[in-house]
């Protein structure tokens, strides 16, 4: 057996090579134990406790803190080998990015918590929509100057000339625009949203064949709820380069009913539907004083009479169309005018012999 450990393989013996594996196993296991006592036992206790901070800091620190713990005991089992130059240089380069890393993600959560924690109720209770709009962007921006400096100190405590990297890219930077394009007009359309505010959150728009509310406006892109109830992604390019109407912001929505009585109503009953018109137009508080009620037409099957109104805003659409068409009906039955339907008398003559 002793022979068997002393065997050397690779500039390492096999008692070596075992132990390296064993420590990087037992780094491993550690982790799984400590992920388990994250969530269990260290959860258990900040649930008790009211205020949220220390459940914050559990959930920032529990992931990022057992991949750290794994990665420096799989490296200091690996550093008990003797390995080529090359290789020892490269396994402490990757661990050390991987540290750099998983810090910079412990950083990362840290903040998006406190966004969605603190931040975000703060701005629900301000009266104002600009905190809601620029809360996502801040809260992205932010993840993603974290990361950028997480891999700038990573590539340069791995030995890596930042500077040179840079350079390089900045080579490359006109085919790098070239490809981006359509997210820097997507990025200007996005403050072009912001400056013009044609919209904000919450309101409800159509654009581009869609029809809905504003769920999220971010740098890139808006969000829109549709009235189907699927949310719909929109380039921010898409609202510089087309019409948006804001059914929001709509001073009044208008109405436009068209009734057809039958032939036999007499001159004052057609004057009657008319007077009843405006009279529940008046008496409905949802409704705008401009009311237009008119007999306009001597049509095929009836004589039209066109009813327009303009609902205020606030008011739900559809309800107030239920309300205002169930009152003419029950209020045009009670007078005995009838509502006319397509009908027509089809004269023939039968010619003698015909079977």
């Amino acid at each position: 057996m002793q022979e068997f450990l002393g065997q050397t393989y690779y500039g390492n013996t096999v008692a070596n090579w075992g132990l390296a594996l064993l420590i990087a196993l037992g780094a491993i296991i550690v982790g799984k134990i400590l992920y388990w006592v994250f969530g269990t036992v260290f959860r258990r206790l900040t649930a008790k406790t009211e205020t949220k901070f220390d459940d914050i800091i559990l959930d920032m620190i529990e992931e990022p803190i057992v991949v750290v713990v794994t990665v420096a005991g799989v490296w200091y089992g690996l550093k008990r080998l003797v390995l080529p130059d090359a290789v020892d240089t490269f396994i402490g380069n990757v661990t050390q990015v991987l540290i750099v890393l998983s810090v910079a993600w412990l950083i990362a959560r840290l903040f998006d918590s406190l966004f969605k924690q603190y931040l975000a109720p703060l701005a629900e209770k301000t009266e104002s929509d600009l905190d809601d709009q620029l809360l996502p962007i801040l809260r992205k921006g932010t993840k993603m100057v974290v990361w950028a400096l997480g891999v700038i100190v990573a590539l340069n405590n791995a030995g890596y000339d930042v500077g040179a990297v840079l350079a390089g890219l900045g080579i490359g930077g006109l085919a790098l625009a070239m490809a981006a394009k359509d997210t820097v007009s997507n990025i200007f359309g996005g403050f072009t949203i912001f400056t013009d505010r044609p919209f904000t959150l919450n309101d409800r728009i159509k654009i581009a064949g869609f029809d809905g509310s504003v769920k999220e406006i971010g740098i890139r892109s808006t969000r829109l709820q549709t009235l189907a109830g699927t949310m719909v992604t929109i380039p921010n390019s898409t609202f510089a380069e087309s019409p948006v109407e804001n059914i929001t912001l709509e001073p009044s929505r208008k109405v436009v009913t068209n009734l057809g009585l039958t032939y036999d109503t007499s001159p004052e009953g057609m004057q009657k539907g008319i007077d009843l018109l405006r009279t529940i137009a008046t008496e409905h508080e949802a409704l705008n004083e401009k009311v237009v009620t008119a007999f306009n037409a001597f049509g095929d099957f009836a004589m039209n009479i066109i009813f327009i109104y303009y609902i205020l805003p606030g008011n739900d659409i559809l309800e107030t169309q239920t309300d205002i068409n169930l009152r003419i009906l029950k209020d045009f039955t009670a007078e005995g005018l009838d509502f006319a339907f397509p009908t027509q008398t089809i004269l023939a003559t039968v010619e003698q012999g015909a079977a």
